[in-house]
């Protein structure tokens, strides 16, 4: 695949579609790799008329590690905890908003519709709010605005987001598909699924130690709940009911801070996009970027 040289990174991409016509760019979740966009919804999204790019993000994948960083975790909730900035993250939404600028520039876009899942989709309000001339429309899907309370995790949630898989690829597939069962969405969950999928990540590029400088990141962000509130970019939100990782309230205060945005609540979803939704997602996605190119 190919790679760009973005804010002083290397950024492993790929694209589909033609050039020609409006670029759509995925914006992974924590510690997501390019693929965790699966190829059907990609597929679908270029049968909608849509020139799709799809990248690791920094740390995670083919993209570059920051091997042997870490961060100061206890320094950051402390500092959030008493209202404080918070130092001690190795990077932040802002920087990982400006390796997709520079991904951008290296392709020659000058203007992209965005769509971020879960951190991914605090990535790309960052983008909207730090650099809105380089966003046509963002799509947030499960994903929160900051809120130190809206959004946030049930404890047991989050304690299993964060527990280190372990070696060895049978246990690691056991243990996503665990983890799946838990976060995702309960009547459409399909273990055989989930471990070809975790199958297909483990395989590709299997870099678990990205995944706490990916929750400093996000623990360290400031609420985007005011800047949000100025935004001119269209924006749609889609969330499921079902998300115990970031709940409904999350996504709803997206939709409510942001002036003029839509919200797409999917009843049986949880955090995923199960294939049965798969349809009803990127048919939103592809109504929601016609509109704002009409």
């Amino acid at each position: 695949m190919p790679a760009a040289s973005a804010n002083g990174l290397k950024i492993e991409y790929d694209t589909a579609g033609d050039p020609a016509d409006p670029s759509v760019l995925l914006i992974t979740g924590f510690t997501g790799q390019l693929v965790a966009w699966e190829q059907p919804f990609v597929d679908a999204l270029v049968a909608g008329g849509r020139h799709v790019i799809r990248y690791d993000s920094r740390d995670t994948g083919r993209s570059t590690h920051l091997d042997g960083v870490m961060p100061d975790v206890a320094g950051i909730k402390a500092a959030v905890a008493a209202g404080a900035t918070a130092t001690g993250a190795p990077y932040s939404l802002s920087d990982m908003g400006a390796d997709a600028v520079g991904l951008l520039d290296h392709l020659g876009i000058a203007q992209a519709h965005v769509v971020g899942e879960s951190m991914g989709g605090m990535v790309g309000q960052v983008l909207a709010i730090e650099h809105p001339e380089r966003v046509r429309t963002l799509t947030a899907i499960m994903s929160h605005a900051g809120d130190p309370v809206l959004g946030q995790p049930d404890p047991d949630v989050e304690a299993a987001m964060l527990t280190p898989p372990p070696a060895g690829r049978d246990a690691y597939l056991d243990h996503s598909v665990a983890l799946m069962r838990l976060i995702g969405s309960p009547r459409y969950f399909d273990a055989a699924e989930a471990r070809a999928v975790a199958a297909l990540r483990f395989d590709r590029a299997y870099y678990p130690e990205g995944a706490l400088r990916h929750y400093a990141a996000i623990i360290a962000a400031p609420t985007r709940v005011e800047a949000l509130s100025r935004l001119r970019v269209p924006t749609l939100v889609i969330h499921g009911r079902a998300d115990r990782v970031v709940p409904l309230p999350g996504g709803e205060q997206i939709a409510t801070s942001v002036p003029g945005a839509i919200m797409m609540v999917l009843n049986d979803m949880g955090h995923g996009r199960p294939s049965p939704l798969r349809p009803i997602i990127t048919d939103a996605i592809v109504s929601h970027t016609r509109h704002a190119i009409g």
